[in-house]
């Protein structure tokens, strides 16, 4: 028990120490930006985040300096190999993995797509998938073309809408031995609810099947490490951690080194690059590993992990304070109905409602016109507002993000109650 009392009293001091939300906002110059003569509010980082300074710079630099194909015998070339080396190595420091086991692709989906072919040549008729109902359809589409190409079958385990969690009971009753491969989100982008994927993929591993964790909104908000999960492929998209559009997908080392990935016969057989299709976004490469430096430049630490560590624990609990005022603000709005688990339980700082006689598309239009920028709709998570019975409007998403500031939340419940009080 002491040395967990000393090892909280050190993380605080840690904490203590991060750069502050104004300072923070000082990198990103997104937020000089107004509308209708007002400043702009972004709570749109769920399905993007703005960009600091900083990763701009380091895609321009290397556009203006150092652009090339790889592997040739001119300084470009090279200057381009190290570059993507060392981003490995950055985006590895970022998941707790190994250079070697950091892949790059045009984002999460089209890697999960390219990712589900080599594993279903692996596959049998009656072999058995999992995905939930909680995730992005994008770990849901790819298992479900899988499962029609090799006569497999995919299972669903049931989301329980009252709380937006993952139906547990569910999850055991479908997992068994014809199980081959569970694939589920660390994350739900519509709710924001937390789901333990420790466990999923603990289960996974007992019947002797694959796990693949879809972490693209859970890694701007919790620090991954791939080793203490022991997943054997996880996937994010650096554009929801404030960098370019690109996406990442880590893999165990054997299992990229031994896939049958659909390839050229030319192309590079070992890994990570067997399963990198074609001429990669260099310049995407750059700037998500600079995203990842951003991370680790707000924090002290002797290590690049352990700067993000700090950074991390500083901005959650930030994110925390924020969420609470959000969550409990909009609840208390008569009209206003909040989805998703509460504040006190595992979640994101992404808050999703509806406001009742009022479209979602319409309150996203009235919102942005006082400088409040929500996105609203299902957000691909077709199937959570299917259960919620919300039809094709659906929600309306607010996402609090490191530059996100309390008197913004504020803003936004004082302009929500006046939609909902018909204002």
């Amino acid at each position: 028990m002491f040395a967990e009392l000393k090892d909280a009293v050190a993380q605080q001091a840690q904490t203590d120490t991060v750069i502050s939300v104004a300072e923070i906002r000082a990198h990103f110059p997104a937020l000089d930006r107004s509308h209708g003569g007002r400043p702009i509010a972004y709570f749109d980082g769920p399905g993007g985040t703005q960009v600091p300074r900083a990763v701009v710079e380091s895609i321009t630099d290397y556009l203006y300096y150092h652009n090339a194909n790889t592997h040739w015998a001119y300084p470009t070339s090279n200057e381009t190999d190290a570059i993507i080396e060392a981003a490995r190595q950055t985006l590895a420091d970022f998941l707790n993995a190994a250079p070697t086991e950091i892949a790059f692709g045009a984002n999460m989906t089209t890697l999960t797509f390219h990712l589900s072919k080599a594993l279903g040549r692996r596959l049998n008729a009656g072999d058995e998938i999992i995905v939930t109902e909680l995730d992005h359809h994008a770990n849901v589409a790819p298992w479900q073309a899988l499962a029609h190409e090799r006569g497999a079958v995919v299972r669903t385990v049931k989301m329980l809408p009252e709380t937006g969690q993952l139906d547990w009971q569910d999850f055991t009753k479908l997992l068994n031995g014809r199980t081959k491969l569970v694939a589920v989100g660390a994350a739900s982008n519509a709710l924001g609810t937390i789901t333990d994927v420790r466990r999923a993929i603990a289960a996974a591993h007992e019947v002797g099947a694959l796990c693949f964790v879809d972490a693209v909104h859970y890694a701007p908000h919790q620090l991954m490490d791939v080793r203490s999960l022991d997943c054997d492929f996880l996937a994010c998209s650096a554009y929801k951690f404030y960098g370019p559009h690109i996406g990442v997908l880590y893999g165990k080392q054997d299992l990229l080194e031994s896939l049958d990935f659909p390839k050229l016969i030319p192309a590079p057989d070992t890994a990570p690059e067997r399963m990198e299709t074609g001429t990669q976004n260099h310049e995407g490469i750059v700037g998500a590993a600079a995203a990842v430096d951003f991370f680790a430049s707000l924090a002290p630490g002797n290590t690049r992990r352990e700067r993000l560590r700090a950074t991390f624990a500083a901005l959650h609990m930030r994110s925390a304070d924020l969420t609470a005022q959000l969550w409990q603000g909009l609840s208390d709005i008569k009209g206003v109905k909040v989805y998703g688990p509460s504040p006190t339980d595992p979640r994101t700082p992404t808050v999703s409602f509806t406001i009742a006689g009022v479209s979602s598309t319409i309150v996203a239009q009235m919102l942005a016109a006082r400088g409040l920028f929500l996105s609203h709709g299902d957000f691909y998570a077709t199937t959570v507002v299917e259960r919620l019975a919300l039809g094709e409007e659906g929600l309306v998403r607010a996402g609090c993000a490191c530059y996100t500031t309390m008197e913004e939340v504020e803003s936004l419940l004082h302009v929500v109650g006046e939609i909902a009080g018909g204002v």
